[in-house]
């Protein structure tokens, strides 16, 4: 239920008509009606309490303040709505005005600190409303007592609003806020040291015009002495904080030389890796961090670091970090390596590191993107940053294209040297199926929030697979999981994205925030990917070369060409060189894009060289709010005057329902509202263009007394001129009408050549196509004849082969016959091996006996052997010993040799006598015969 309501003034005048929620439970169902509501009362408040600072608007003010802190305002600011940003430039300038309250103005602080809880909304309020500026004014008003709560509010404030951004010097109140972070943090007060060291890192870190005008100070070097008494504090923020500070202010100095030098570094390093392992809160983390990447960039320290014997440990700790699952510590851990990466010595150790070999658990939990391991152990490195890609973490999204951008460089390094390692080719293989997720789910109904994160998305993906195909064995990994269906889906999509967010009607060409250029960039890197791998997956070159014939692709193709940055424009030539030769190429719509391109910058150009007096030094941001203030004053009470008037004229007349008057005046409201935005717009303009206009007048002024004398010799001149003027002007005509003749004739000309020259390209394509016809027939009629001589030779052979297979097939019955008898053997065979299986079973036990009994002969055998080693040295010195007998032996064979012949003589002599013997004996009788034989 609502119920209407009506704010009125104190002389009882209706400022602005509206509605208000009467139960808390609706305000729960209509969040965004509720903001807007909010909105307007607060911006009646602050017309309010403008028009009449009384007590009762100071507590009405307030109390809407603290209504709107009380609700959820994310994104508020960056969305560019009118009601919001005038409610912001309200409340700045009530914060920065020293009449203001200091507790409304805190009220205000806490409310712009809430609506700039995101990084956008941040920048919007540090650029756009200058909040910085404001808050150091506030400082400056109430810097004669640094503990009171608003000043360590602003502090706390202005450390979060500018950190990670550049504050120029010359800003208001910047100078007055630096005196006053010098002076106390020189005094020493605990309360407000370790705000104003935090906010002093952020004001130098990367901003040459702060640390210049620092070091100009006359107090500089007791700046440095109490710095570095700080180094030895309690608190191991205060000593990050000082550190940061004197990296940004001496890094490059001898005060830096001595303070990081060789003996000291490796402690900071320790100090610093301990931080951020350990933690000591994320804002400590954060600047550890920061301050490891700013010394990073000096060559001496990151020579030191490279040579740090507990790099390797230590990185290890940090991405063990990464299994936090907070997105803070993440993207933290990310920044870190890499900026690590852009040192080369740095590059090959995290290398190392994060390509470290893992074992089969973890490797299977990769490709299931498990979190946890089994045991406790911890997780491998790469295997944390692969489950960063898609982790359902909440703002994990830009953790993921920072752990794409360091895997890319890892991969380039690992990849880079002679022969990749075994440990980096698994690493690919798991990290292959969860980058190839990433491109899927890609639609456009969703928004351009979403179209934008997958932009980012793609192009970092495809140049990490880029980075894989300069390897033959990773590029084999790539295209055996990358597939045309998939790469054509994504072209197909961003196609129609960059054909439906035309460059020319949104941002400059050049500019990173247009959607249409990221679109385009995305695709290029799609399309640079499909031309690597084009030879190694099927249908993937039919696929390109279609994708480059399309006509959308000129747009994209036009604006890599044109693009200010050099990786760009060579994707950009590459895939023009393998475009130019197609035949249906659109080259003349390519031209014509390029030419727009170039008109278009050439047009930016010219309008920022107008600007660029204006640009150098921009007016102060807090004066220029005020006025918008004044002027959006000025327009709202007009607006509610009017409204006032109308009401009361037709509230006699008419009897309608006050809720249809106040719609209607909400609509007319809202329609002078938008009208006044318009005129704002326009007022701006014109502010920026009087500027502009006094810096023109003075250089007219110092031009004027020349121009006029020169005025006056041209005025001489000039007379002479008319003269000729109105002469020529005739003979002008004439000429313009005889040009206007040869204009038709030539276009006539123009016309009949283009005819010509399209029917000479018919003739020519008909012509070869008629040749190309004509050999395709004689190859015919001669494929025709051998096909005819085939023939004949395959139907003699079709009838012997049928004779073959009649003569096979009784042969078959035999076999056939043959087979089932066979078989029945192969019955009884089977069942003889069966027993036989089970006498093996038994043969294998005593083989086993056996073998146990073989080891035991071959310890016996080594035994022997040794026996036969002693055995031959004695056989040696037998052998000689025999050698001494044989020498004996031959004398004694020849001694027998001499015998044997001697005894021979007399077995001759014997025998001679036996015969006379036998002689004598056969004239005896045969019993003495017999005798004397057996005697012999």
């Amino acid at each position: 239920m609502v119920r209407s309501f009506s704010i009125r003034n104190r002389s009882g005048r209706t400022l602005l008509p509206g509605r208000l929620l009467m139960f808390p439970e609706d305000r729960k169902k209509q969040p965004r009606m509720d903001i807007a509501t909010c909105l307007k009362s607060l911006l009646v408040a602050i017309q309010q309490y403008r028009d009449s600072r009384t007590v009762q608007h100071t507590a009405q003010l307030q109390k809407q303040v603290e209504e709107l802190s009380g609700l959820k305002c994310d994104g508020l600011l960056s969305s560019g709505q009118f009601l919001p940003t005038e409610c912001v430039s309200g409340l700045v300038e009530l914060a920065g005005n020293p009449s203001t309250s200091p507790a409304l103005t805190s009220a205000i602080i806490s409310l712009l600190a809430q609506l700039g809880s995101d990084d956008a909304s941040r920048e919007v309020l540090h650029s756009s409303f200058n909040l910085t500026s404001t808050l150091a004014a506030v400082i400056h008003h109430h810097g004669n007592s640094p503990g009171d709560p608003l000043v360590l509010q602003c502090l706390q404030v202005l450390q979060k609003l500018t950190y990670n951004t550049c504050t120029f010097q010359f800003s208001n109140y910047i100078r007055e806020l630096i005196n006053f972070l010098l002076i106390n943090i020189q005094s020493q007060n605990e309360v407000v040291v370790m705000p104003c060291l935090g906010l002093l890192a952020n004001l130098c870190r990367d901003n040459p015009s702060v640390q210049s005008h620092i070091k100009s100070m006359e107090n500089v070097r007791q700046l440095y002495r109490t710095l570095i008494n700080f180094l030895a504090h309690n608190s191991l923020t205060v000593v990050i904080f000082t550190l940061s500070i004197l990296a940004s202010l001496t890094l490059n100095e001898k005060v830096g030389e001595k303070l990081f030098e060789a003996k000291n570094i490796h402690q900071t390093f320790q100090l610093v890796f301990n931080i951020i392992v350990n933690g000591g809160g994320t804002l400590t983390r954060k600047y550890s961090v920061d301050l490891l990447i700013d010394l990073l960039k000096s060559p001496k320290v990151a020579d030191y670091l490279s040579r740090y014997q507990h790099f390797s440990a230590c990185v290890s700790q940090v991405l063990g970090l990464l299994h936090l699952k907070d997105a803070d510590s993440a993207d933290t851990v990310l920044q870190l390596l890499l900026s690590m990466c852009s040192v080369a010595a740095l590059r090959s150790q995290l290398c190392a590191v994060v390509f470290r070999p893992a074992g089969a658990k973890l490797r299977a939990a990769g490709h299931r993107q498990a979190g946890e391991q089994n045991g406790g152990r911890k997780a491998e490195c790469g295997l944390a940053l692969v489950q960063w890609l898609s982790s359902p973490v909440e703002g994990a999204e830009k953790c993921s294209l920072q752990t794409l951008q360091l895997l890319t460089e890892l991969l380039e390094e690992s990849l880079g040297e002679e022969s990749v390692s075994e440990s980096t080719l698994s690493f690919v293989e798991m990290l292959l199926p969860v980058a190839l997720g990433l491109l899927k789910g890609l639609d456009p109904a969703k928004g351009d929030a979403h179209l934008r994160k997958h932009c980012h998305r793609i192009t970092h993906v495809c140049t990490l697979l880029l980075t894989l195909c300069c390897q033959d064995a990773t590029r084999s990994l790539v295209s055996s999981q990358v597939s045309a269906q998939l790469c054509l889906s994504q072209v197909e999509t961003l196609l129609s994205c960059c054909h439906s967010n035309s460059p020319l009607t949104c941002l400059p060409p050049d500019s990173s925030n247009n959607l249409s250029q990221l679109c385009a960039e995305a695709l290029l890197k799609v399309l640079e990917l499909m031309s690597r791998l084009r030879q190694q997956v099927q249908d993937m070159e039919t696929s390109f070369y279609r994708m480059l014939q399309d006509q959308r692709t000129v747009t994209p193709l036009s604006l890599a060409l044109t693009s200010h940055r050099r990786e760009r424009v060579q994707t950009g030539l590459a895939l023009l060189l393998e475009a130019t030769p197609l035949p249906d190429f659109p080259a003349l719509v390519l031209g014509e894009s390029i030419a727009a391109n170039n008109a278009y910058r050439q047009r930016e150009a010219e309008l920022s060289a107008k600007r660029v007096a204006v640009q150098e030094v921009p007016p102060p941001l807090m004066s220029t709010s005020m006025t918008d203030a004044s002027g959006g004053n000025k327009s709202v009470s007009n607006l509610v005057e009017k409204l006032q008037t109308g009401m009361e004229l037709q509230e006699p007349t008419k009897d309608s329902p006050l809720s249809e008057i106040i719609d209607v005046y909400e609509q007319k409201l809202a329609g002078c509202a938008s009208k006044e935005s318009r005129l704002q717009d326009l007022l701006e303009a014109k502010a920026l263009a009087l500027s502009q206009a006094d810096r023109l007048i003075a250089q007219y002024r110092l031009q004027r007394a020349q121009a006029e004398t020169e005025a006056r010799k041209l005025a001489c001149l000039l007379k002479d001129v008319e003269r000729r003027r109105e002469d020529l002007q005739g003979e002008l005509g004439n000429q313009v009408l005889e040009v206007e003749r040869s204009r038709a004739d030539m276009e006539e000309l123009l016309q009949h050549n283009a005819r010509l020259q399209r029917d000479s390209e018919e003739h020519q394509t008909l012509k070869g196509a008629y040749n190309a016809l004509l050999n395709r027939l004689t190859e015919t009629e001669r494929l025709l004849k051998e096909l005819q001589a085939a023939h004949i030779s395959l139907s003699k052979q079709n009838d012997t082969l049928r004779k073959n297979h009649e003569a096979l097939q009784l042969h078959k019955d035999k076999i056939t016959s043959e087979l089932q008898e066979r078989e029945e053997e192969i019955k009884s065979l089977q069942l003889e091996v069966e027993k036989k299986n089970s006498d093996v079973a038994g043969l294998h036990a005593e083989l086993r006996s056996r073998e146990e009994t073989l080891r035991e002969k071959h310890q016996e055998r080594r035994d022997l052997e040794e026996t036969v080693d002693v055995l031959r040295k004695e056989l040696n010195k037998t052998e000689q010993a025999r050698k001494d007998v044989s020498i004996k032996a031959s004398s004694l064979e020849l001694q027998k040799s001499q015998l044997e012949s001697k005894l021979k003589q007399k077995e001759d002599e014997l025998n001679k006598h036996s015969a006379m013997i036998a002689m004598i004996h056969s004239l005896s009788s045969g019993k003495l015969k017999s005798e004397v034989n057996l005697s012999l």
